[in-house]
């Protein structure tokens, strides 16, 4: 009998005690301890313990010096046991805790506190912690020289002390980075043998971790807002070489520094996507929506390498490792009735748009891991108790899809949704209610013909359920309204803003490509004219192999997917040249062997012009990704936002409120969900205490901490409507010549429409 224990193992405080530390040795050369892993997690695993009810699991312990409290319990399908806690103590007899903040901003200065712990049972002699030697002295402490930083030691500090048992001693030093990126500050301490006295008795020398070392990372960022531009190209070279020229070019006013690019290519269209699978997007993943992209994409992408003969065993075990952790944190938004909504049981009632999509998704995940039939079954019969009796389904929930938006349409979309998800789950063209949802769809084509985008979601539906007078019918219009240049072809809606990736024409655009590879293939529809859909969609994909929000990258994924296994050809190779106007050339090589591989280069021409050349017989993809950071535009069309912060600058610490105003100025009624995200300034974090208030407001669904940001999930905005939220933040790490810190309000589902801030502290020296 199969028996699964669920382990967790976190840190928690402790006192180290003498007991928990290593025996004093004796002789042999210095032992250097290198510490560069500090998770906040340690372990969070699902293991099989098999019938024996016992299992061993071998890890490396983190490098944090703290005690991990460990839980387990065990599901079987007899029954459900909890392991009573446990700990373990991971401890050296003397060693350094570095305080440095998670991030600062180019320019910014602040103090770097090495803390040296001796629990030893005698004592030590400290020494300086410098760049410079001041001292000879039993420990060195010393900070590694960088190019990534200028460092000086405080002034009066007194270098030469004792230190005894249980005791500890803080050094400092004044660090200014010059670099951007991640920076490593590492700091090591060493016992050296003496006769010098300490206290009345000889400094002692531990025989175990002579000298610890700790690496950790700073990140130094530059000022205003990162920006991306994604250059996208699908070379196929079969018939000839083929070229194509790439411009960078930066705007008029940008961060300066702050650009740079890099090039990668790829052997196959899923490539990307397979890399990311945990990132497609640069963006929060805090309701059951969003979490659902994290799920989605992995099914896709299995059937996509089963079906090629590509899956390995350790691109399918992260794969379902990701639907395990998705499907598990999905329940958490599921309501009694069996429906989900974005979150959860705060939401007064499930959502019939999330509903259907995580049927479907769910049903697709069964070939690769455990999915309770229950969940499935109780969705689909909540989904019915709402079907009318023309055999359209009722909106139910808060629908914060651009797509299903705007009068009638609204529920021939939504019913064309769920119909299609019901027919990806099962196939099932006799099933009632789909019967029922079929009649009401056909009843509502003629008047939907200039709304694109359900007219592309129909045409993929009724190729599901195999109609394929309908189909053929969607089809043909659809492709006198396409939009074609270059060889590219996709759909287009007339309130696009044109400035960036448009998350609503990649997704009926996907549409389009899964109606037209699910069904037989109609005269003048093949693979050519799939082509040029798939250029288009290659083109508009972001450096993660994601898009620009959500239902976009998982229907453009989805979609993706059906044409690579289509167009897959086990042979070929192909050469990638790369040249620019100033004389960089790279080369690579494209095969069967290496065709998932990511292959990537730095750019160092920023702006620059650049030529890429593909020979050969097999398709590659090549994309330039530029970054570049650009100070807040003065005015938004969609958003106003304005912040205004208090401080109390006096005391030991200095603390700030800041208040975040927002306005919707747009041409909808009301917004999709609105992200609020707020950059703690360098040196600051949270004040927990101010989230009560701030989750108690009832536009306010949730709010996460990640990462030195604050993300604020909003339920959404109506129009010329203005809310003001607040937080407190309060100093952790002095940090000197402080930048302003950025606040952005997005549409989640139409990123395109945002705005961005900056606030300042008061108390800034």
């Amino acid at each position: 009998m199969k028996h699964n224990v669920m382990m967790e193992v976190r840190p928690m405080n402790m006192m180290p005690n003498e007991e928990s530390a290593p025996t004093p040795g004796a002789s042999g050369g210095p032992k250097e301890t290198v510490r560069t892993y500090f998770p906040e997690t340690w372990i969070w695993d699902l293991v099989p313990v098999g019938h024996t009810g016992k299992v061993n699991v071998e890890k490396t312990v983190p490098d944090t010096i703290t005690k991990w409290a460990a839980g387990a319990f065990c599901t079987s399908p007899v029954g459900f046991g909890l392991a009573p806690n446990t700990g373990l103590t991971a401890f050296q007899p003397f060693f350094v805790s570095l305080t440095l903040p998670y991030s600062v901003i180019r320019g910014e200065v602040f103090t770097l506190k090495a803390t040296v712990f001796n629990y030893l049972s005698k004592c030590i002699m400290v020494s300086p912690p410098s760049v410079v030697s001041f001292f000879t002295s039993p420990v060195k402490v010393t900070l590694a020289e960088s190019n990534q930083f200028t460092a000086r030691p405080c002034e009066g500090c007194q270098y030469t002390l004792c230190l005894c048992a249980e005791e500890s001693r803080t050094f400092k030093w004044t660090l200014t980075p010059t670099a951007l990126g991640e920076v490593s500050v590492k700091v090591s301490a060493e016992a050296l043998t003496t006769k010098k006295f300490c206290a009345n008795e000889v400094a002692t020398v531990p025989g175990k971790g002579r000298i610890d070392t700790v690496v950790q990372t700073l990140l130094v960022e530059a000022e205003g807002t990162q920006e991306t531009v994604s250059h996208n190209a699908l070379l196929c070279p079969a018939e000839g070489p083929v070229e194509k020229d790439i411009s960078l070019k930066l705007p008029e006013v940008f961060v300066e520094g702050s650009a740079k690019a890099s090039l990668s290519v790829l052997g196959d269209l899923m490539g990307r996507a397979i890399k990311n699978l945990d990132s497609l997007l640069q963006m929060p993943y805090g309701c059951g929506e969003q979490n659902m992209v994290l799920f989605a994409p992995n099914i896709y992408i299995l059937n996509y390498l089963q079906s090629t003969r590509q899956l390995t065993m350790e691109i399918q075990t992260r794969a379902t490792g990701f639907l395990d952790s998705g499907y598990q944190r999905e329940l958490n938004y599921k309501h009694d009735d069996g429906s989900y909504s974005a979150f959860g049981k705060s939401d007064e009632s499930g959502n019939t748009w999330l509903t259907s999509f995580v049927l479907k998704s769910f049903g697709g995940a069964k070939p690769y891991i455990f999915v309770d039939p229950a969940h499935i079954a109780q969705a689909k019969a909540w989904l019915a108790s709402h079907q009318q009796t023309d055999g359209c389904i009722a909106s139910v929930g808060k629908l914060f899809h651009n797509g299903m938006k705007g009068g009638v349409g609204d529920q021939v979309s939504l019913t064309a949704y769920i119909t299609a998800a019901l027919l990806e789950l099962d196939g099932n063209t006799s099933d009632p209610m789909v019967e029922k949802s079929l009649t009401c769809l056909k009843a509502a084509v003629s008047d939907q013909l200039e709304n694109t985008y359900t007219i592309a979601l129909l045409s993929y539906t009724f190729t599901l359920a195999q109609n394929q007078v309908m189909r053929a019918k969607l089809i043909t219009h659809l492709d006198k309204i396409a939009a074609t240049s270059g060889g590219n072809r996709h759909w287009e809606r007339a309130e696009a803003s044109g400035t960036k990736t448009d998350s609503l024409e990649v997704e009926m655009t996907s549409y389009v490509l899964l109606a037209l590879l699910s069904g037989p293939t109609m005269p003048g529809f093949g693979l050519d004219y799939s082509t040029g859909i798939v250029r288009w969609l290659a083109q508009q994909q972001n450096p993660y192999g994601g898009f620009a929000s959500t239902q976009d990258t998982v229907v453009a994924l989805q979609a993706l997917a059906k044409y690579g296994a289509a167009t897959f050809s086990p042979e070929g190779a192909s050469t990638v040249s790369v040249s620019s106007a100033r004389g960089l050339k790279m080369e690579f090589t494209v095969n069967q062997n290496n065709r998932l591989l990511y292959q990537e280069e730095q750019l160092r021409e920023v702006p620059g012009d650049y030529n890429i050349k593909a020979k050969g017989k097999s398709c590659v993809f090549v994309q330039i990704a530029m970054h570049y950071n650009i100070p807040p535009p003065p005015d938004f069309s969609a958003f106003n936002i304005s912040t205004q912060t208090l401080g109390k600058c006096d005391g030991t610490k200095k603390s700030l409120i800041v208040s975040v105003a927002v306005r919707y100025n747009g041409r909808r009624e009301e917004t999709n969900m609105v992200i609020i995200n707020v950059k703690l300034l360098s040196g600051f974090v949270l004040d927990k205490s101010s989230l009560g208030p701030l989750k108690n407001d009832p536009t306010v669904k949730r709010v996460d901490l990640e990462e030195g940001h604050v993300i604020i999930y909003l339920d959404g905005l109506k129009q010329k409507e203005t809310k003001t939220y607040s937080l407190a933040i309060e100093e952790d790490v002095p940090v000197r010549n402080l930048k302003p810190a950025v606040v952005k309000v997005y549409d989640y589902y139409q990123t395109s429409d945002e705005a961005v801030s900056e606030y300042s502290s008061p108390c800034a020296e």
